[in-house]
């Protein structure tokens, strides 16, 4: 069977194959690019694999090409990527690995081609197109991954066990690949996953991370979290998380399971946004009700405090992810912090001041916290659904009300600290907090106007309660 190669690529293509034959060397493009080329996927990355050098083949493609790419080699790895136009291509040469069981670094020779789509994780990533001479656009499909494309079945090319012992992180790529490609797994490949799933404990966190961000990423998360739960593999790489499975029932009464209640708030969070960090937080919006849990006989299941200590779990958890400990992550913990706000809000009579608190708070993460909270309704009742989505349209309302007359998004209150030190001659002091805190909650609360004139006034009579006289420099 002949690869469909289009006139984008038939250039570059030719000149490697061209660059190929100067060396003396086959060479082939493999993997995601021709998996995703057959499922018409759109894909910029190119891998090829060369029966020799893949620095070297490199090299001399790089001397075909104008404007003249740069080549970066690792050496450590035998490969070599340079980019032409909007096209990122990595080249290497052809080799097979054997690994020991406590490592997940292989040791690595020089091999065939054959060799190269042994290693290979899964059958539709071992196929190969030739570039050669008299073989051009040939695809070569060792292990039938042509009819598993057309079957959307994840097989792996030689025995699964032997597969996943040598590299555990295929197992979540194998999960990752599901989730994004709608394809089932095999099932001797999923018995595998949970037999071997005590390897992942060697790959480092940041690969871990990228594939369990990879699947967040996807149309319907909550597949791939399903599936690394089935497996045994989320308690393994995000206890928090597979913690939240499970009903608890005490005289008759029980709560619903949290696990599968956030998998369906990230789905209908996904839906709605693309955002990661706020799929992160949809994620994580209950992480802390396992710890908060309590049963009470006339309140039946409560989880108080679950957001603040959710929170507090999310720098941690972060942390140990190796996720950007920066404005991200405070995004994240901002919005499991809050998320609970707009909930109470559609609960009972709506004041003025608990929508200022709300949009001093949020500020300019105020539309993904109505976006998070409005993905949180889950109930399977259309009735109760229709209300919840009606009084969430009725906070965004006075939320639009209350900004245009107050503009408290991203707010500051019109007095600083360092005016109250210069209105009474004084230095950082406790008085110099509790004024500037009165000042903003009065204005929160609605007791006093949002204006330099009527913040001052009221710093003047805060100040004199405390015994300060203003200075006569002001």
């Amino acid at each position: 069977m002949l690869f469909a190669i289009n006139k984008e690529e038939q250039g570059i293509f030719k000149i490697i194959q061209k660059a190929s034959e100067g060396l003396g060397v086959k060479s082939y493009v493999v993997g995601g690019y021709v998996r995703d080329r057959l499922l018409d996927r759109q894909t910029k990355d190119i891998d090829i694999v060369c029966v020799g050098s893949g620095i070297q083949l490199a090299e001399e493609v790089a001397g075909y090409l104008r404007p003249l790419p740069r080549v970066t080699v690792y050496k450590r790895f035998g490969t070599a990527m340079l980019k032409h136009k909007d096209h990122e291509i990595e080249f290497v040469g052809a080799r097979k690995e054997s690994y020991r069981s406590d490592s997940r670094k292989p040791a690595v020779e020089t091999g065939t081609l054959e060799d190269d789509q042994n290693r290979r994780d899964f059958t539709i990533n071992a196929l190969a197109v030739s570039l050669n001479q008299g073989s051009y656009g040939q695809i070569i499909d060792p292990f039938h991954g042509l009819l598993h494309l057309e079957e959307k079945l994840l097989k792996t090319p030689l025995e699964p066990g032997s597969t996943f012992s040598d590299d555990p992180l295929r197992m979540m790529r194998a999960i990752r690949f599901s989730t994004q490609l709608g394809f089932d797994i095999d099932p001797k490949t999923l018995e595998a996953i949970a037999l071997y799933s005590n390897r992942i404990n060697i790959v480092s966190q940041e690969r871990i991370t990228i594939e369990l961000t990879k699947i967040l990423r996807a149309i319907k998360p909550s597949k791939g979290f399903e599936l690394l739960y089935d497996t045994g593999l989320l308690n393994k790489i995000f206890p928090e998380v597979a913690n939240l499975q499970g009903v608890e029932v005490i005289d008759g009464i029980g709560h619903k399971d949290n696990f599968y209640h956030t998998l369906q708030v990230v789905d209908n969070l996904s839906t709605q946004s693309n955002n990661i960090w706020l799929r992160w937080a949809a994620l994580l919006h209950d992480i802390a009700k396992p710890a908060t849990k309590r049963f009470h006989k006339q309140h039946g299941w409560t989880f108080h405090g679950h957001e603040a200590l959710g929170a507090h779990m999310v720098p941690n958890i972060f942390r140990r992810m190796k996720l950007p400990l920066d404005h991200k992550m405070r995004y994240v913990q901002k919005l499991v912090r809050l998320h609970l706000r707009p909930i109470s809000l559609t609960q009972k009579d709506i004041t003025d001041s608990a929508i200022r608190r709300l949009l001093f708070e949020a500020g300019d993460d105020i539309d993904d916290l109505m976006l998070l909270c409005e993905a949180d309704i889950t109930s399977k009742n259309p009735n109760r659904v229709a209300q919840y989505r009606q009084n969430y349209e009725t906070v965004r309302e006075k939320m639009r009300e209350i900004e245009e007359k107050d503009h408290l998004r991203n707010w500051q209150p019109p007095i600083s600290g360092e005016m109250i030190m210069n209105a009474f001659g004084i230095k950082p002091s406790r008085e110099v907090g509790i004024i500037k805190d009165a000042i903003r909650e009065s204005i929160l609360d609605g007791r006093i106007e949002n204006s330099y004139e009527a913040a001052y006034v009221f710093m003047l009579k805060k100040g004199a309660e405390l015994g300060l006289e203003p200075s006569f420099e002001d």
